[in-house]
């Protein structure tokens, strides 16, 4: 009896450290899944600002595609496989060019050697007016000693392996106007839809936004 009873312990034994391994092992499988999502394919941010009212607004939680342009080498700016260029329009995730270490989103506006003037806040690419549903303009004094930057600028011509970018909210917005072109190399990664939303002022959840689309 004593036998029997001591294998069936040690069965017990041997069941308990299978499951934990098992845990264990289910548990590392996920970090890397996790790790390698983020890293390639999808990752999430926070819209800290209002720069690019109305599309997106502070408080906004985002999906980045990390993917649609192609596939960097792990903490580089180093492409791999290359997919397909940035378009007029998309709006992207990037680092921003005066300190890396922070993260910018703003519109593409500007391909490589595109010519694109702004006159009386007017945006010209390639001298034909740009018809942008998406800009507005707010003057509440941002950069007031810029002001001729802000709303007239240029022409400038885009410069090969660069774009031009700008927030969607014109006059507050600290963009391509004012820090130049960007390295397309530093581009992390398009915007593609808005899963949560916090206001802040009322502290409650904006519900119509959630699974909004990003365009």
């Amino acid at each position: 009896m004593e036998e029997k009873a001591l294998e069936i312990a040690q069965e017990e034994s041997v069941q308990r450290k299978s499951v934990v391994r098992e845990y264990a092992e289910a548990l590392i499988y996920a970090v890397i899944l996790a790790l390698v999502i983020r890293t390639f394919v999808v990752q999430a941010f926070k819209i800290p600002s209002g720069s690019m009212i109305p599309t997106l607004v502070s408080g906004d939680h985002i999906l980045v595609n990390k993917f649609i342009y192609g596939v960097k080498l792990p903490f580089t700016d180093t492409t791999l496989i290359h997919f397909k260029e940035a378009q007029r329009g998309d709006i992207i995730v990037f680092k921003y060019p005066e300190d890396e270490k922070r993260d910018f989103i703003k519109r593409v506006v500007g391909l490589p050697g595109d010519m694109v003037e702004i006159r009386n806040k007017q945006v010209y690419v390639n001298r034909r007016p740009m018809k942008e549903h998406y800009a507005i303009y707010r003057d509440e004094g941002f950069l007031p000693d810029s002001a001729s930057t802000r709303d007239n600028f240029g022409p400038v011509k885009v410069p090969s392996g660069h774009l031009f970018m700008m927030g969607d909210n014109r006059d507050n917005s600290m963009d391509s106007r004012f820090w130049g072109f960007l390295d397309e190399r530093k581009i992390k990664g398009k915007a593609f839809l808005i899963y949560f939303s916090w206001n802040g002022e009322d502290h409650g959840i904006r519900w119509s936004r959630l699974g909004k689309l990003i365009h």
